[in-house]
């Protein structure tokens, strides 16, 4: 157990940094331990060895701080180009030598600085870079990965080819990292989602939702956006298509959070089940099906699926591409078999072969006359 003198207490009250201390070892520690050298920095002591680490990562850090100083200060007069080009050349110099927490410090810094001095070219180029580092060193996501990848997002120009590029790279991160997250990460879907959301370009902030579990906040925009662009009579259209291809992409709980929210919240739906327009009844009925699949029941489920798509069947018609996401829907949960390649009209003709599959099982084949002896 080291002792300290009332001396020691003394400056540590002070708050007098960096002195350095050698205790003997008769004096600090148990005399069957060599001597250790402990140095004071404030309240914390630590060994020598842990020093040293200290000293050397400070001057890493020290080293980067100098070099991106100077490249301010480049930016700061206006020499874009230069500056770019020791971006790039600092980079190139970080990654051969897989100093990549160095190269994310630069590229990210990099870009950022460049992006608020309105270059976007060089901007674009640097926040590409600091996405192959991510790749390259293995990243996963992290909170902080994605904050700095939608901070450099927002800084692109909406429509740009640069910020498409970016996106698409920024995926395919998320992907490499994730092999499991086919589609690229949620997390990051979910904040593309609401970034194109504020900027009301409802089309890609609906792709995003679709990817993610954001349930009621995929809801709420759909709200904003039927209010804003549709008609009150297409109220049910907006969530029915959201709910299909939610299904379709086997997310059943965030379909199922999607048109709860949706239907409770948005102003021009009456309260319900059951509610006065059919398609929002199919919907929903739809969604129990499921779940009841899911849960091990409803032996007859390509039964309950087909007379449930006859049912409402004028609802489905009413948008064409209802019935390629119901086809998927139902091989996907009510194991309806997948559509004849020489022909057929998808569902209505898997369903109506499903009924006579049905029946052939169902119906006992008929007797046989019993042969007659003959002399």
């Amino acid at each position: 157990m080291v002792v300290y003198s009332s001396g020691m207490q003394h400056l540590q009250q002070s708050f007098n940094s960096n002195i350095l201390s050698i205790a003997h070892a008769n004096s600090v520690i148990d005399r069957k331990r060599p001597v250790t050298a402990v140095v004071c920095c404030r309240t914390w002591w630590y060994p020598l060895e842990e020093r040293s680490k200290m000293a050397t990562s400070q001057r890493k850090k020290g080293g980067v701080q100098r070099v991106e100083g100077k490249l301010r200060a480049c930016i700061e007069r206006g020499d874009y180009y230069e500056a770019h080009q020791m971006y790039r050349t600092l980079y190139f110099r970080y990654s051969a030598q897989k100093k990549y927490s160095e190269a994310l410090e630069l590229t990210y810094s990099g870009a950022s600085l460049l992006l608020e001095h309105n270059q976007l070219c060089s901007g674009a180029d640097l926040a590409m870079l600091w996405l192959e580092v991510l790749t390259q060193a293995n990243i996963h996501v992290s909170k902080e990965n994605i904050d700095r990848a939608m901070s450099l997002f927002k800084d692109l120009e909406a429509d740009s080819p640069e910020r498409i590029s970016y996106i698409n790279a920024a995926l395919k991160w998320t992907k490499t990292v994730h092999p499991d997250e086919t589609s690229g990460h949620p997390q990051l879907h979910n904040q593309l989602a609401i970034v194109f959301w504020k900027e009301k370009n409802y089309i890609q902030s609906r792709y995003h939702f679709l990817h993610c579990s954001d349930g009621q906040g995929c809801a709420t925009m759909l709200i904003e956006l039927s209010l804003q662009q549709g008609f009150p009579s297409e109220v049910d259209l907006f969530i029915a298509q959201t709910v299909f291809q939610y299904l379709c992409l086997n997310n059943k709980s965030t379909a199922k959070v999607t048109y709860m929210t949706y239907t409770e919240s948005h102003p021009q739906i009456e309260d319900g089940p059951p509610f006065q327009k059919p398609l929002l009844n199919f919907v929903w009925y739809l969604l129990l099906a499921v779940e009841d699949c899911l849960t091990g029941g409803s032996s007859g489920k390509v039964t309950v699926f087909s007379v449930l798509c006859d049912v409402y069947q004028p609802s489905i018609r009413r948008d064409p591409s209802y019935l390629q996401y119901l086809d998927r829907i139902g091989q996907l949960f009510f194991g309806l078999p997948p559509p004849q390649q020489s022909g057929g009209s998808g569902l209505l003709d898997n369903l109506i072969q499903s009924f006579l599959r049905g029946e052939e099982e169902d119906t006992p084949p008929p007797a046989q006359p019993e042969e007659e002896d003959v002399d």
